[in-house]
């Protein structure tokens, strides 16, 4: 019965946003949702134990085929599990084509450029896979929660981001956009085990409770970003994250699924080396 489970997941379709269209809503999708469980957490981790494994490997045909690019965008509110994701489904893969970016505030050098000006710089190249560990839809989350942007300015940034990853998929860049939603309840237990654990707390800052004070604020961001960046060419992927282990079952399935639709293959190589002998 858990082997029929892992052999045929529901979906991913119906956690994809990609109408274009206003109205998306994350209180739609449980977070507490495990949809691509086998039933038995030490079997959701070994599949996804063997999920990476097979990862690496399609990695590395991935950057012998070079004809494509992948990039993968991890959003989602603080302790949504970038980091564990990029860790437990990446981790695997080589470091020679795989890279991640983890964005912070812009510096001042980049404030001087328009906002997708630092992004450009750091998509991926033909055969690399990059992850973005939060992204350029920083750009329309934060200032509109803050409210350092004006609705119009708002709504010119999603034509500027959609017309951005429609440049990338034109000129073979695969995007894989991943929305981490987690409770809020679930966010205070992870935020207080950063704070009651030494060897976490270096992660916890001051202004993370200030952030927390806005989550209402937050989700209302995500719900426009989310409905006005949802595209054909660049889907949104909502992964419910309350459960950790559910969190990259379901990444690294899609992920497996992706690489798996590109009919990848080995260059033939040089035929002068065909039957050649090292001696």
């Amino acid at each position: 019965m858990a082997k029929d489970k892992l052999d045929s997941p529901p979906p991913l379709s119906d956690f994809q946003h990609a109408s274009g269209k206003k109205g998306f809503d994350l209180a739609s999708v449980d977070p507490q949702a495990r949809p691509f469980s086998i039933g038995d957490k030490d079997a959701d981790r070994a599949a996804v134990e063997s999920l990476a494994l097979e990862l690496d490997a399609l990695q590395n045909l991935f950057y012998a085929d070079r004809r494509f690019k992948l990039l993968v965008i991890l959003q989602g509110l603080d302790t949504s599990g970038k980091d564990g994701t990029v860790r437990d489904v990446f981790g695997r893969m080589s470091a020679l084509g795989v890279h991640t970016v983890s964005w912070k505030v812009p510096t001042e050098p980049e404030r001087e450029h328009d906002y997708l000006w630092r992004i450009h710089a750091q998509v991926p190249a033909a055969g690399d896979v990059t992850v973005f560990n939060r992204s350029h839809y920083e750009d329309v989350l934060v200032p509109v929660v803050n409210g350092w942007i004006t609705p119009e300015q708002t709504r010119q940034r999603y034509a500027h981001i959609n017309d951005f990853e429609r440049m990338l998929t034109e000129t073979g860049t695969i995007v894989c956009k991943f929305m981490l939603h987690i409770s809020k309840d679930e966010q205070r237990q992870r935020l207080q085990e950063r704070l009651d654990d030494p060897t976490k707390r270096w992660k916890f800052k001051l202004g993370d409770l200030e952030v927390r004070k806005q989550w209402d604020d937050y989700l209302t961001a995500y719900n426009a970003a989310i409905s006005a960046t949802g595209t054909s060419w660049a889907p949104w992927t909502i992964v419910p994250s309350d459960s950790k282990v559910q969190r990259n079952l379901m990444i690294a399935t899609m992920m497996k699924a992706t690489l798996n639709g590109l009919d990848l293959r080995f260059p033939t190589g040089d035929s002068a080396l065909s039957g050649l002998k090292v001696d």
